[in-house]
């Protein structure tokens, strides 16, 4: 079993940045691949970005790359989503979740763990 809980989000203005943080406990390998999800209203869950926890094999959606930037802290076993230029299109229920697996996909069937959520609203 993992645990993933999230935290960060918030409203913020237009050009604005945000840090969205999700920490890990309970059975966690450092091979194991994070992802960075988001879900807005109406629309289907899409990926944003991953890495392998150990760190490396970093990989963007085409939409934040960039903007984004994916990194962690093995220490305290947290994997950090830094959000910079943020715009509405942006705002989304944003989620970390991890593949057990190491599929190293982007499409979010895969990954087997999942943490709350966290709401990331970007104002005009």
């Amino acid at each position: 079993q993992v645990q993933l809980v999230e935290s960060g989000g918030g409203l913020v203005p237009a050009g604005g940045s945000l840090r969205l943080s999700c920490v890990a406990s309970g059975r966690t390998f450092s091979n194991y691949v994070m992802g960075w999800f988001r879900q807005a209203p109406g629309k289907e869950r899409e990926f944003v970005a991953r890495m392998r926890l150990s760190g490396g094999f970093i990989y963007y959606a085409a939409s934040v790359k960039g903007r984004f930037t994916i990194s962690r802290d093995n220490a305290k076993n947290t994997v950090y989503l830094q959000m910079d230029s943020l715009n509405p299109e942006d705002t989304a229920v944003y989620y970390c979740a991890t593949d057990t697996f190491n599929r190293y996909t982007t499409n979010w069937r895969s990954y087997d763990y999942w943490g709350q959520g966290t709401q990331v609203t970007v104002s005009s």
